[in-house]
């Protein structure tokens, strides 16, 4: 099933440990719901593994730090480092308690080190400001922030405001607040405001909370309710009343944050397609603009995978899961919230900015523990055919707060550009989405990287056309999206076609 495989971004990734509230995210391991938003909650680099690519450890890297990629990337130049990075993902690792399907990297704070891990954050994020500047060192305008973990909902309200201040001094936050709608350019053309998404725990967010978020510029919030039956809530450790999603929705729209997010997950043990159909139902009586929906998956080294395997529960087959996929699909489509990605669905301006940055392999800076970040090798909108420079932060608060390159967070790996596997990514997310992937260019760019991969795309790509699983309307130089059928089948579509670049 491809809902299940929703890996966060290129390398993982909307979103969230207990916070659980992403669209989107990135770690490694664990019976998890994968999500694709909050790539940069930590597996920025295994893309490396899942397309192919040269991986940097800190020897190799020339410093051990997220230092070494920006100064070899250049989405713009300034001073031999990267410059003019618009999005930026930040972890938070906290979380009340760890949920049994979470592998990201989260964990219960026993000793209150909330104070300490601002104080180190505040000074990355100072370090990165200046990745965020034109070649004349003038802030750009930043087009997306997400905020996952992780429970972020958990800080004090008085650290939010010290992160929200160095935010505003470092980075160009003008165009959000006001919910990122359309604003006045310099000539009074009309363009697009930011996105600025923080992950909500339905326990933790209060009125409090979110007047500290709105006055920062925050305009969009994602919920974790990943179910509203408190029997499966249980059997996936979620640690919430049912009634408090719709509590902590309600108190966001009364803040004023114009777009809420809500994350769901199906294919829990024991659930039946119905009650897949009855949590769809209720999410959309929150009024919500988009939802995101998952499959669960298990693997490696989380607690629900050790259950599965002491024969405490019985996973859902295939074709129950397929049901509810399918299911998903219609029922929100007929609520007006169409699929623009395998796992999320929106209303028609609604999508997830900050996810787009990823899924289409933008740019976009990373911040505290586990965070992974990705910036151009040589400019060109989406890096052309050369890539980009990849790293992860070291997912361990102990180092990440006692190790410092001038700001900049210690790195686990830095992974150097490489043509092939950039265009192996851009399949592997792309053709994850609705507008699917420009077929001519990507052709041309696996020809340039690989000579003969142009031949084997375009051979593989008239298969799986003739197979219904691609659609072929546009004809192999035009745009390549999965066919209705195809969306079941997206995972298997990409890798295959990954495969011929090479």
């Amino acid at each position: 099933m491809s809902g299940s495989k929703a890996r966060r971004g290129p390398g993982a990734g909307d979103e969230g440990g207990d916070g659980g509230g992403s669209d989107g995210g990135g770690a490694g391991g664990g019976g998890r719901v994968v999500r694709l938003e909050q790539v940069g909650a930590g597996a920025g680099t295994s893309a490396a593994g899942a397309a192919g690519g040269v991986v940097l450890g800190p020897e190799g890297a020339g410093g051990g730090s997220a230092r070494a990629a920006l100064r070899w990337g250049d989405g713009g130049m300034q001073g031999g480092m990267a410059s003019g990075v618009r999005s930026l993902y930040i972890h938070t690792p906290f979380c009340v308690h760890k949920c049994h399907y979470c592998d990201f990297y989260s964990f219960v704070d026993n000793r209150d080190q909330q104070g300490a891990f601002v104080e180190r954050l505040t000074a990355e994020l100072r370090a990165l400001a200046v990745h965020a500047r034109d070649e004349a060192g003038r802030k750009v305008r930043l087009e997306s922030i997400f905020v996952g973990g992780g429970t972020p909902s958990l800080l004090r309200t008085d650290l939010w405001e010290r992160v929200l201040g160095v935010l505003h001094e470092g980075f160009g936050l003008s165009g959000m607040g006001a919910g990122g709608e359309r604003e006045r350019g310099e000539r009074g053309e009309g363009r697009e405001g930011g996105e600025f998404t923080v992950e909500c725990n339905p326990e933790s967010t209060t009125a409090e909370l979110l007047k500290v978020l709105v006055a920062g510029g925050v305009n969009r919030v994602s919920v974790g309710a990943q179910s509203f039956d408190t029997r499966h809530l249980a059997t996936l450790e979620r640690w919430h009343e049912p009634v408090n999603v719709e509590r902590a929705i309600r108190l966001a729209q009364e803040a004023g944050v114009a777009r809420q997010s809500v994350d769901l997950i199906f294919g829990v043990p024991g659930q039946s397609v119905a009650e897949w159909r009855a949590d769809l139902e209720r999410a959309l009586a929150l009024g919500t603009g988009h939802l995101s929906c998952y499959n669960l998956t298990y693997e490696p080294n989380t607690a629900m995978t050790v259950r599965l395997k002491r024969g405490e529960f019985v996973p859902a087959d295939e074709d129950t899961e397929a049901e509810m996929f399918e299911l998903t699909g219609k029922v929100l489509a007929d609520a007006g919230l169409g699929r623009y990605e395998v796992s999320n669905y929106a209303r028609a301006g609604q999508e997830s900015r900050h996810n787009l940055v990823y899924w289409r392999q933008g740019q976009w800076l990373a911040a505290g523990p586990s965070a992974s970040g990705h910036v151009w090798a040589g400019g060109g909108a989406g890096g052309g055919a050369k890539g980009g420079w990849r790293w992860k932060n070291v997912a361990n608060l102990g180092t990440y707060l006692s190790r410092s390159d001038g700001g900049y967070a210690p790195a686990t790996d830095v992974e150097a550009p490489d043509a092939g596997r950039a265009v192996r990514e851009r399949l592997m997310t792309g053709l994850r989405l609705a507008e699917g992937v420009d077929g001519a260019a990507v052709m041309a760019d696996a020809e340039a990287a690989c000579p003969g991969s142009g031949e084997r795309l375009a051979a593989k790509w008239a298969e799986f056309a003739g197979d219904g699983l691609l659609r072929e309307e546009e004809g192999v130089r035009g745009r390549w999206r999965v066919s209705e059928r195809g969306w079941l089948l997206a995972d298997f579509v990409a890798k295959r076609l990954m495969a011929c670049v090479g």
